[in-house]
């Protein structure tokens, strides 16, 4: 996710950047340490502890952790639509020469890594839901490690990475969308219906205040909640609704930037830890050999440090090879090797992919340790291509 401008996205810095990595990958760690500690009971409490709202005769009671998968991840989603919406309209992704390379490279990275795990677990009926775990890259954690050689790299090399992650978004949503859904009630999706119906109306209007579409996507929310789709398209949709431009076109007023602005720090530094506090917490003694030596685990790890390896970095030099695109500007070929090392971290999105694919206990854990050691070598392995290929970087003009 987020995205460089020269050091900065939307006013958010790269200090904020690599604190969001930080503060991600500490709740990580708080949450493992929790569920390997004594403190494994009061870790459970609050992932389970029981939540509801009740508004007349409609009312929602889920445990917490649904509140925080299915209700506060919204707002990352929201967000993921808002910046490619963006980027597709005047950013780095408008036209055809801007988004070709990161698309291409995107697009090798999600069908390797689900082959590799379908060539592993393809006749297994049920392990076989995982397919799509191993596609996804957490942005935040990879934006905020490649941040720690910001001066070492060049800059168009943040840029390859951002636009081949909001292609990486744009896939995870579809996926969610198309091969994730559950028993679908008509009524609740007819009322959903309604409420997208609203939200392109404010759109049609020209409204440009963003409370309107906060309430028309808490309803849709809701709808969408209890139609068997699930909820955090909410936030994609509405992110696609609400304008760029007011009647002016002048980014001083632009809705989405605004709520944009309004959402990033927010999400970043709040929801995504939050998320990934509430997904990390695997419990060792529960992993025995059985669960661990499994297809499933192999295919995730694989698809995720070798998948994102051979599909990034291959398409980019079949795309280039071709004459399709060509290297952005001072980016090597060990540059994108390093990028697509660093593209086989997958937390976030992976984890919130494995809470959709079983409900199995011994599979979740299976699948989410699988995560953390295909994430935790491609990092590792990361540092040492991507530091090696690392040299200060002239500014024009400079010394």
């Amino acid at each position: 996710m987020t995205h460089h401008t020269e050091g900065s996205v939307e006013g958010f810095d790269a200090a904020r950047e690599r604190l969001a990595g930080a503060l991600t990958l500490g709740a990580l760690v708080i949450a493992f340490a929790m569920a390997n500690s004594p403190l494994y009971e009061a870790y459970w409490f609050i992932h389970h502890t029981p939540v509801s709202v009740q508004i007349g005769d409609f009312g929602i009671n889920k445990p917490l952790i649904a509140w925080i998968n299915e209700g506060l991840l919204v707002f990352f989603f929201l967000l993921v639509g808002l910046e490619i919406k963006r980027e597709m309209l005047e950013g780095r992704l408008a036209g055809r020469r801007q988004f070709t390379l990161p698309a291409l490279a995107a697009l090798g990275g999600m069908v390797v890594p689900a082959a590799i795990y379908l060539l592993i677990n393809g006749d297994d009926p049920v392990a076989v839901r995982g397919w799509a775990i191993p596609m996804a890259t957490d942005i935040v954690l990879a934006l905020a490690a490649l941040s720690l050689l910001r001066g070492r790299v060049p800059e168009s090399l943040f840029i390859f990475l951002a636009a081949l992650a909001v292609f990486d978004d744009v896939g995870a949503i579809l996926v969610i969308a198309l091969f994730y859904p559950e028993t679908i009630h008509i009524p609740a999706l007819m009322a959903a219906v309604v409420g997208v119906a609203a939200l392109v109306a404010l759109n049609r209007y020209k409204v440009v205040a963003t409370a309107p579409y906060v309430l028309a996507g808490v309803f849709l929310w809701a709808a969408l909640l209890n139609s068997g789709l699930h909820a955090t398209l909410a936030g994609v949709v509405v992110a696609l609704v609400v304008p760029l431009h007011g009647k002016r076109k002048d980014i001083s007023c632009s809705p989405l930037r605004e709520m944009e602005r309004g959402l990033r720090p927010w999400v970043v530094l709040g929801i995504v830890p939050v998320f990934a506090f509430f997904n990390a917490g695997i419990a060792l003694p529960e992993l025995s050999t059985d669960i661990l030596l499994t297809p499933l685990t192999f295919g995730v790890v694989l698809g995720l440090f070798l998948g994102k390896q051979v599909g990034i970095f291959g398409m980019t030099w079949l795309a280039v090879r071709l004459g399709i695109s060509r290297l952005p500007e001072g980016v090597s070929w060990m540059h994108v090797y390093g990028v697509a090392l660093l593209a086989g971290i997958g937390f976030t999105m992976s984890l919130f992919i494995t809470s959709l694919a079983f409900a199995d206990a011994d599979l979740l854990a299976a699948a989410r340790f699988a995560i953390i050691i295909g994430s935790l070598i491609s990092a590792a392995v990361w540092l040492l291509v991507l530091r090696s290929a690392a040299t200060p970087v002239r500014k024009p003009g400079g010394a």
